[in-house]
């Protein structure tokens, strides 16, 4: 009686196992899927900042670039359905570390607003050059209403234009546009930017918070999911304070 009673409860058990696995197998599929989705949101980010930058002269000037506190790239900008509800895209964000480095990056989405003259054009990248700590962080909490948590202004084109202090000092934040192979400076008012919380949790597998972020906060297997857009930012915005530094130990 014991042995069959043992064989009745083993067959239960098997048999909720091979019920439960189809679900774990779907799970497990769902979190890489959703994975896969980040990394080629990255990817895209770091494509559109190294073909804005390796434009022979028609890129954010590298002077901006070396003193910028975040940069914010969001590939492929849409309109709303049928041209209306403004416009719509997902792209990252990274503020300077303290040493002059730059943060995990964040994933982010953007709506609304008004995009300035390109407004008819179907999809358009857009980077944001965040000049100040105080523009960026309503964005690094969760939120931030362009023109009204930070003024925008269309940014100054040009490898290698000259980016004075009167310049740094004129706008939080400088808006950029490219559609079609055209890059310009745009206005860009009453968007709203935010931080893409689900994403954020797909790619690193927890809501993150913007203060103190490390690879060793989110483990080395999710930096890897942003590190082009990492690889982008370290070529293209090199921290001015580390050429100090490397210059003060000559």
């Amino acid at each position: 009686m014991g042995s069959k009673r043992f064989l009745i409860v083993t067959a239960v058990v098997m048999l909720a196992l091979s019920c439960d696995a189809p679900v774990l197998l779907t799970q497990a599929g769902t979190s890489s899927t959703n994975q896969s989705g980040e990394a080629a949101r990255a990817d895209n980010a770091a494509t559109v900042l190294s073909e804005i930058m390796e434009a022979p002269d028609q890129s954010i000037p590298e002077a901006l670039l070396k003193k910028a506190y975040g940069i914010v790239v969001i590939p492929h900008v849409v309109k709303g359905v049928f041209g209306i509800g403004g416009r719509y895209g997902k792209g990252l964000v990274a503020q300077r570390n303290v040493d002059g480095g730059w943060s995990t990056p964040l994933f982010i989405d953007i709506g609304g607003g008004g995009f300035g003259p390109q407004l008819g054009i179907e999809a358009t990248d857009v980077v944001l050059v965040f000049t100040n700590r105080d523009g960026i962080k309503p964005l690094l909490k969760g939120k931030l209403k362009i023109g009204t948590d930070a003024p925008a202004t269309a940014g100054p084109v040009g490898r290698k234009a000259e980016v004075g202090t009167h310049i740094l000092l004129k706008s939080g934040i400088y808006s950029y546009s490219r559609s079609k192979g055209l890059f310009v400076g745009i206005a860009l008012e009453g968007a709203v930017s935010q931080l893409d919380d689900d994403a954020n949790i797909h790619a690193y597998g927890k809501k993150i918070v913007a203060t103190g972020i490390s690879k060793a906060t989110v483990g080395a297997a999710a930096i890897g999911v942003v590190q082009p857009f990492l690889d982008a930012l370290e070529k293209y915005a090199p921290a001015e304070v580390l050429k100090l530094n490397t210059t003060n130990r000559r």
